[in-house]
């Protein structure tokens, strides 16, 4: 396994859309996920998708560690395992919608305030080419959001309807003092760093 570079916001490869995978057996495809999962490991990414690192197929993964879920307020403290799909699919469940803060990988030092649906179904590819399908909500349903827009070209910042919140990592203290206060009703910060 390696540690591969990150691609960063106006790189090409993140603003077409991810080639489908032909088979999610196939021995490159495997190396690709064990070279995604250091990659993501070492930048403490909730998640990570593979035009992120250069690599225009639509494989993504995430993990929601216990920690992270216990700041997101999940109702499960114990997180989520990691996951990986290949060639997912995303449908939005009704169309509650939830603000919430966001980071990524390929954006670094910044975050944003982003909307995105409150409950999805998700199903995509395991790499042995099973099918897994789930539905969720929550931090669970952002970062699965985030990451699948990634293999679509999106970025959060296109998917923010203000870009007033749109805010550099070290200032971010402002905005949580902000809302400490109550001059900001947003709700707490978590920040998905994906």
């Amino acid at each position: 396994m390696a540690l591969l570079k990150i691609a960063k916001m106006g790189h090409p490869v993140l603003r077409r859309p991810a080639d489908p995978v032909a088979d999610p057996t196939d021995a490159a495809v495997r190396r690709l996920i064990g070279d995604m999962y250091e990659t993501m490991a070492d930048a403490n990414g909730a998640g990570i998708a593979a035009p992120q690192v250069h690599v225009p197929l639509r494989v993504v993964m995430f993990q929601i560690t216990p920690a992270r879920a216990g700041r997101a307020g999940e109702d499960d403290d114990a997180g989520l395992p990691l996951t990986i799909l290949i060639n997912p699919e995303v449908r939005p469940l009704g169309d509650a919608m939830v603000e919430d803060w966001e980071g990524c990988l390929s954006v670094p030092g910044l975050r944003g305030l982003v909307p995105r649906h409150d409950r999805i179904r998700y199903r995509g590819l395991l790499p042995d080419g099973t099918w897994l399908e789930r539905e969720v909500g929550g931090f669970h349903a952002r970062v699965v959001q985030h990451e699948c827009d990634h293999l679509d070209g999106i970025l959060y910042p296109q998917r923010m309807t203000d870009l007033s919140k749109l805010v550099f990592e070290s200032e971010f203290r402002h905005v949580v003092a902000e809302m400490a206060a109550g001059t900001d009703d947003d709700g707490m910060p978590e920040a998905a760093n994906a």
